[in-house]
């Protein structure tokens, strides 16, 4: 056991209280003991992923937003309205911890000879409550990060690879050969350019801007699709007619892009059709939508046929579904290509007290595809 630890250490909290306010504010807690099985981890470097802003805005937009306290120990205090604390009864006066993800060095480490083994060692975690300085996981969720790689190398080695590899499980198990995935340029994107190039996976991307097209292609993408473009559609349903793609991934939620993918996968499929049915085509078509970056109603206009579906897709679900197997081969294969496939780049490093200033949470709340922050929260503020 290290002997050299502080008594406490930071973490960020986000409040919803009974009153109707959100309260995000740094607390003192103490330094945890590991159990036999479990690992101290001093964390170094955690990402802010869109599935971090649920919990740590609780949907709140923070436009009026105060900060109040110290340097060292800010608090951001922002009114939310009626329905919004209806909404979260469930977590009403609780003080949760927030972060999904990161990494950092193990200093110490419980008696079993799991725990004991990574004792030293750099890992990425999974295990909530990251935005700390210091957190206490179960030594089986660690994965060691390979020889060379830095914590920020590390950081995102859950969420993101893992999403990408379990949208290609989903492919196969669902009988599909190629994928549609919208918001592409993010790390997400990146990231799933490379494995289905990799694996040989017809992929469609959807991206907003020039420069996000620019950026797919210069990492080998093929079908690259700007939704911003007049011939947006026509464009997609070439795409979709050329890779046969029939299940799509959709980060935006809100709005018609869903409905647009699948009636240009209706078309794509007519458009090989032996014959004429009222019904639309047989090939079924899914799209799962699995972010908000648009908040809006989703939006059909039922151009589709009846062979088709909707949901919702979630990674944690997923991975439960999956079974042991499959997810040690996927941790397997992230740790491999951590620093390749799998690499992640941030546009920008905060503190923990540097999270909760005002051009922080203004910037990192805009889910701007392509700008990632990485929390350091080793770093004074």
């Amino acid at each position: 056991m290290a002997t050299d630890l502080p008594d406490t250490a930071l973490e960020l909290r986000s409040l919803v209280t009974s009153q109707g306010t959100l309260e995000l504010s740094l607390h003192d807690v103490p330094v945890p003991t590991p159990g036999p099985n479990e690992v101290l981890v001093r964390v170094e470097a955690a990402p802010i992923n869109p599935s971090d802003l649920g919990l740590l805005t609780a949907g709140a937009d923070l436009g009026t937003a105060t900060v109040s306290g110290t340097a060292d120990h800010p608090i951001v205090t922002e009114s939310l309205g009626l329905a919004a604390v209806q909404r979260l009864s469930a977590r009403l006066d609780k003080s949760l911890p927030v972060g999904n993800e990161g990494a950092g060095t193990v200093v110490a480490a419980g008696s079993s000879p799991a725990a004991q083994e990574l004792l030293g060692k750099l890992v990425g975690v999974a295990g909530g409550a990251m935005y700390s300085q210091y957190r206490v996981v179960d030594a089986a969720v660690c994965l060691v990060l390979p020889e060379g790689a830095t914590a920020a190398d590390g950081a995102s080695s859950f969420v993101n690879p893992l999403t990408a590899l379990g949208m290609l499980e989903t492919m196969r198990r669902e009988g599909h050969s190629g994928l549609v995935h919208t918001a592409a340029a993010s790390n997400l994107g990146q990231m799933l350019v490379k494995i289905c190039l990799k694996d040989g996976v017809p992929l469609v991307n959807i991206v907003r801007k020039p420069e996000q097209e620019d950026l797919l292609r210069s990492i080998g993408a093929e079908h690259v699709c700007s939704s911003a473009s007049p011939t947006f559609e026509a464009d997609l349903t070439a795409a979709l007619t050329q890779t046969g793609a029939t299940l799509a991934f959709d980060a935006t939620g809100g709005g018609t892009l869903a409905s647009q993918i699948l009636n240009g996968m209706e078309q794509a499929a007519n458009s090989t059709g032996a014959e004429y049915s009222r019904y639309g085509s047989t090939v079924h078509k899914q799209v799962y939508i699995y972010g908000s970056l648009d908040t809006g109603p989703t939006v059909l206009t039922r151009n589709f046929g009846l062979a088709w579906g909707l949901g919702g897709w979630l990674l944690t679900p997923f991975l439960q579904k999956a079974g042991a197997e499959t997810i040690g081969r996927l941790r397997n294969r992230v740790a491999t290509e951590l620093t390749t496939t799998f690499a992640s780049t941030y546009t920008r490093e905060v503190s923990l007290a540097g999270m909760l200033k005002p051009e922080a949470f203004h910037a990192y709340l805009k889910r701007a595809t392509g700008e990632k922050f990485l929390v350091t929260p080793q770093a004074s503020a």
